[in-house]
């Protein structure tokens, strides 16, 4: 996503500062695998995707993004891993 999106430059700047505090919170959580946890915002409307573990995670990961000053709104796509077939 770039400046060029529709959004003021300013408005992309808030967006990044959102999406690294919302990271950095779900870093900060030992519960949470941040690595497979992908944040996007678009004008203070932030995106999880990616995959976790249990359900647990998936809400945890919400509440948390919901926490985070500036967030609008969290879409929530984080999936289960499916279990490994023998």
């Amino acid at each position: 996503m770039t400046a060029g999106d529709g959004q003021t430059p300013g408005e992309f700047i808030d967006d990044t500062l959102i999406t690294t505090k919302v990271k950095t919170a779900i870093i900060d959580d030992p519960k949470l695998s941040a690595f497979e946890i992908n944040v996007d915002t678009y004008q203070g409307n932030v995106q999880l995707s990616g995959f976790v573990d249990s359900q647990d995670e998936i809400n945890r990961a919400a509440g948390i993004a919901q926490k985070v000053e500036g967030v609008k709104s969290v879409t929530n796509n984080l999936q289960l891993k499916k279990p490994l077939s023998k």
